[in-house]
């Protein structure tokens, strides 16, 4: 997965925009005034920051070694995924919009 196909589905999400409050490191993705996505900017594979309901969080970091607690984030609700194919596009896409979804719930 590359950068530009990630960000295109982040930003399909309804009224999801990119900002940068942090530098031109990291592209933080919101809803509202709230963040649900980040990615580190030329990073090869793509490290994605998604919000996730705990228990998925810890499951997911079970299954996977390339999910990880959030980098610099809450490390209870927050997962930090390298995308270098081990996890499929699709399971990455539900992610994505369960972070959106809890965000825009809370």
């Amino acid at each position: 997965m590359d950068h530009k196909t990630v960000e295109e589905y982040i930003l399909s999400m309804p009224n999801a925009r990119l900002e940068y409050p942090f530098g031109d490191e990291v592209a933080v993705y919101k809803t509202g005034d709230k963040m649900f996505a980040l990615i580190q900017e030329k990073s090869d594979p793509v490290r994605l920051s998604l919000k996730c309901d705990p228990k998925l969080a810890l499951l997911l970091r079970e299954k996977y070694e390339t999910v990880m607690p959030g980098y610099h984030l809450n490390k209870k609700h927050w997962n930090t995924m390298l995308l270098s194919g081990q996890m499929e596009w699709p399971e990455v896409q539900d992610l994505i919009r369960h972070s959106y979804e809890l965000v825009k719930a809370g």
